[in-house]
């Protein structure tokens, strides 16, 4: 880890970068304190064998607050107020941010969202689903962690994210004397497109009587093409978890931690055309296999959506999930409609 945390110090200082934001949100103005944020009012229609669930729900609430402090000095905290993420009010994203570590670097300092996965690092108001996919919820938890965050680009065709944080996730201390290590590297050789890796390994205090300490290793490769009004993207998430490891999570989900040693994997791909009316077709495929040494449990998930864009501030998405399980099929197939303001 010493090694790690030395050579990432070396690729700061020696690296001539342009520095970019961290948050999910920007300043409207250089000036003063900019009030953010964004409410994602949802409804659900869930088919289920027998007894299919409807219901009104608020998806993401939050607000924040950016600002800029004479010199060099910036701030981003964020809050989640929606009643239906467990534990709101919370504390998001809080960090501090000097940008003359270096020429042309920065580093913030605080509680972010970790450097890893090219749909986890997509803002949330800015998902073209409704959804993350399964792969990413799974494996790219915790989402966010405290720690130190070093960032920058070398003119517009390469950039790197590199993090060391206690491991456990927001709002946790460390719980062992080891800080897990995050690292994302995006490379544009021509300009439509983008090509990128993450790896992120750390190990975090065993909850099982007796055992050592949990390690938790995860591999990522993006891709992206963007061409005038047509995106596509692309990732394949791989993780090994020895000890113990958790499912569920993600976005202000619930954690369920199981005993053993596993293997995951996934990729998730999709495509979107802007129309000249504002609206804007998306279509999704994902697979993401819970256990490589396990036959048959493969799930996959086709996404049906349309958003559609009233103004900068507003959109309106629509999303029809068809979920398929590989020798066990079940109803489980869903309707989501999200609208949503930001500010």
């Amino acid at each position: 880890m010493r090694k790690i945390f030395l050579l990432t110090l070396l690729v700061i200082f020696c690296f001539p970068v342009v520095i970019y934001a961290q948050g999910c949100m920007e300043a409207s103005s250089e000036e003063g304190v900019n009030v953010v944020g964004y409410f994602q009012s949802q409804i659900e229609y869930k088919f289920h064998e027998g007894d299919d669930e409807n219901s009104f729900t608020i998806n993401r609430a939050r607000m924040g607050l950016i600002g800029n402090i004479p010199y060099d000095f910036s701030y981003y905290v964020m809050f989640e107020f929606s009643p239906f993420k467990d534990g709101a009010p919370y504390l998001l994203d809080g960090f501090i941010t000097y940008s003359r570590l270096a020429p042309y670097a920065k580093i913030s300092l605080g509680q972010f969202k970790s450097p890893f996965s090219l749909e986890l690092n997509t803002p949330c108001q800015g998902l073209h689903t409704i959804n993350r996919s399964q792969v990413v919820s799974e494996l790219a938890s915790p989402f966010r962690d405290l720690g130190i965050l070093f960032t920058g680009n070398y003119k517009e065709w390469v950039k790197y994210t590199l993090a060391f944080t206690n491991g456990p996730g927001k709002g946790q201390l460390d719980d062992n004397q080891n800080k897990t290590f995050a690292g994302r590297l995006l490379i544009s050789p021509v300009e439509y497109i983008s090509l990128g890796g993450s790896y992120k390994h750390g190990t975090t205090a065993t909850t099982i009587v007796g055992a050592d300490e949990d390690e938790k290793t995860r591999y990522a490769g993006e891709f992206q093409f963007e061409y005038s009004d047509i995106l596509v993207q692309a990732e394949y998430i791989a993780g090994k978890d020895v000890g113990s490891y958790t499912t569920g999570g993600g976005c202000g989900g619930d954690v369920e931690i199981h005993e053993g040693t596993i293997e995951r994997s996934g990729f998730w791909a999709q495509a979107m055309y802007m129309t000249e009316w504002n609206l804007q077709p998306v279509i999704k495929y994902e697979s993401y296999d819970p256990d490589i040494d396990e036959d048959d449990d493969v799930e996959s998930i086709i996404t049906y959506g349309v958003n559609y864009f009233f103004n900068d501030w507003t959109r309106l998405q629509i999303n029809y999930l068809y979920k398929a399980e590989r020798g066990n099929e079940v109803s489980n197939d869903e309707i989501l409609m999200q609208l949503q303001v930001q500010f």
